[in-house]
């Protein structure tokens, strides 16, 4: 498969007969157009994306979920995943915006000091030397990106971001375009597949409430723990260490990571530990060539993937100590 020819197809399309591509645009090409090269046709059916979630990214996510986040997305909202660490709101979004798009979801992940030049744009300073402030020197980050190739957007962990750096979303979000000043230039979205997902954490201290003008353009979808018959599926259509790990060893991870959520621990273990635990397990058994994990194997994984703060070792011995009876 040709790139050029694909990506100047794919673009022309956009631009629509007789337009000519910028340098602006083909800079985007050449920096970002990589995720056209694993496109495919775009998953709009609730039934068949939660078996594509299992088939490509082995997620298994609720049908209403799914359904949800799909009928945000034909009106117009972007989505609010929101909910404690390690219930799988930033892979489960990324895997959702990438089948709606058919083609990889950009992640932007946030932190304070993130404002509209690491996410749209910035001058390259050599360059406007050389060309003044003008598309030959204007650098595109993700986002504009996005709204260009028509993909879409997880914006990790808004909470972490500036007031002002979620003010500076809320029109690109109602309006479905990215307005450039300096290039006087209003860039807009050309299909359905740009949408957006942001995640947040809201019981992690410290970070920047979200606003009510933030909280009306969106649609929340509230993240949980889940029940332990299905964190086990997970845990095990997860599991790839390729050294058998019984049944029963995976319900006493459940139940010790159980354990540690109901206590007052600052760091609470997520389907996503108790998943990375289990892979590590199963590495050590067959380092230590075990034909099977063994409790030995769960324990000292533990050590490594449950010990997160020194103060609160003893709380994670106590708990295996509890469930495994060592």
């Amino acid at each position: 498969m040709s790139e050029d020819r694909d990506l100047s197809a794919y673009l022309a399309e956009g631009l629509g007969a007789g337009e000519a591509r910028d340098a602006l645009e083909e800079r985007v090409l050449k920096t970002y157009g990589y995720i056209l090269e694993d496109s495919f046709k775009p998953v709009r059916n609730p039934d068949r994306m939660v078996e594509e979630l299992i088939e490509r990214y082995k997620l298994i996510v609720d049908r209403k979920i799914v359904t949800l986040v799909m009928a945000a997305f034909l009106t117009g909202r972007p989505v609010l995943f929101e909910g404690p660490p390690g219930t799988g709101k930033t892979e489960i979004g990324e895997a959702i915006l990438s089948l709606w798009a058919g083609k990889p979801a950009f992640v932007i992940p946030c932190s304070e000091n993130y404002n509209e030049y690491r996410v749209i744009g910035d001058f390259h300073p050599l360059m406007a030397l050389r060309h003044g402030f003008s598309e030959e020197s204007f650098v595109p980050r993700p986002l504009l990106a996005a709204l260009i190739l028509d993909a879409g957007v997880l914006v990790d962990e808004i909470r972490r971001s500036s007031e002002e750096f979620q003010n500076m979303l809320l029109d690109i979000i109602d309006k479905r375009r990215i307005i450039v000043p300096e290039l006087k230039r209003v860039f807009r979205a050309r299909g359905e597949g740009f949408q957006v997902i942001f995640t947040s954490n809201p019981e992690d201290y410290g970070q920047v409430e979200l606003s009510d003008a933030f909280l009306r353009r969106v649609v929340r979808v509230r993240f949980s723990y889940p029940p332990p018959e299905l964190e086990h599926k997970i845990i095990k259509i997860r599991y790839d260490s390729g050294v058998e790990i019984s049944d029963g060893l995976v319900k006493k991870m459940i139940d010790v990571a159980s354990l540690l959520r109901k206590r007052r621990v600052i760091y609470r273990p997520g389907t996503a530990d108790i998943v990375l635990w289990a892979r590590i397990a199963g590495r050590l058994a067959r380092l230590r060539g075990h034909s099977v994990v063994e409790v030995r194997d769960v324990i000292d994984a533990a050590q490594i993937v449950l010990y997160k703060r020194i103060e609160e070792e003893e709380v994670v011995d106590e708990a295996l100590a509890k469930v495994f009876g060592v």
